[in-house]
């Protein structure tokens, strides 16, 4: 998923590069002024990690290969922080390991970042009403959303470079259905065991209050 240096034209790679300055911005603003935003650094941290290392593995497929990110679980714990979470582990593969690059760095942000949040703002709301059987089930099609969305927009910047990209903008997405199918699981099991376990994970604050939802009846305190 991530795209190379020199594979993109110069005018994708700005834009991609000022959009994700302005998603850090948005994300370390939440981590700062939002009431749970220290509590969720240790998340953010496990996330990161957990981004970091799934991404490393690759499976061949054809000429090209795949791997799991876990964008999707990111966005509905973390919200907005997915930003500087998952930049973190993008900037370490790329010094350490060489995958991606240091100029598309901007670029490989927007594409695994803004779809974790888009997915957190869309299915968080409906995740924090429902029973935790529900929850997994949302959470899983969140997980697979989250990496539809994220092919569709690597497909969107390979596109945009150029038409010698519209075959591998293709391949993009139809390589990505196992992986799809495989985050869904994942992040649906996922957030079984957090409903269960450590359901203050995934509340939000309104106006400074705790919003109460059926995962407080689970035993979480305010």
């Amino acid at each position: 998923m991530h795209i190379m240096d020199g594979a993109l034209s110069q005018e994708v790679i700005i834009i991609g590069s000022a959009c994700a300055v302005a998603g850090l911005g948005w994300g370390l603003y939440k981590l700062g002024t939002d009431q749970h935003g220290l509590e969720k650094i240790p998340a953010a941290a496990v996330l990161s990690a957990t981004f970091f290392v799934a991404s490393l593995i690759h499976v061949p497929i054809g000429v090209s290969s795949v791997h799991l990110i876990m964008n999707g679980l990111a966005g509905l714990v973390l919200g907005a922080v997915a930003f500087p979470a998952l930049f973190v582990g993008l900037l370490l593969q790329a010094v350490f390991f060489g995958f991606g690059g240091v100029t598309v760095l901007g670029i490989n942000l927007m594409n695994i970042a803004l779809p974790a949040v888009l997915v957190g703002m869309a299915f968080r709301p409906l995740i924090l009403k429902a029973s935790p059987k529900k929850a997994a089930f949302l959470g899983g099609v969140a997980g697979a959303l989250a990496i539809a969305l994220t092919t569709l927009c690597v497909a969107l910047c390979l596109l945009l470079s150029g038409e010698a990209f519209f075959v591998a903008a293709q391949l993009v997405f139809v390589s990505h259905i196992p992986v799809m199918v495989i985050e869904g699981l994942v992040s649906a099991a996922a957030l079984y065991l957090i409903c269960k376990v450590k359901p203050e994970l995934l509340q939000t604050v309104s106006h400074g209050k705790t919003v109460q939802t059926p995962l407080n009846n689970l035993g979480l305190k305010s």
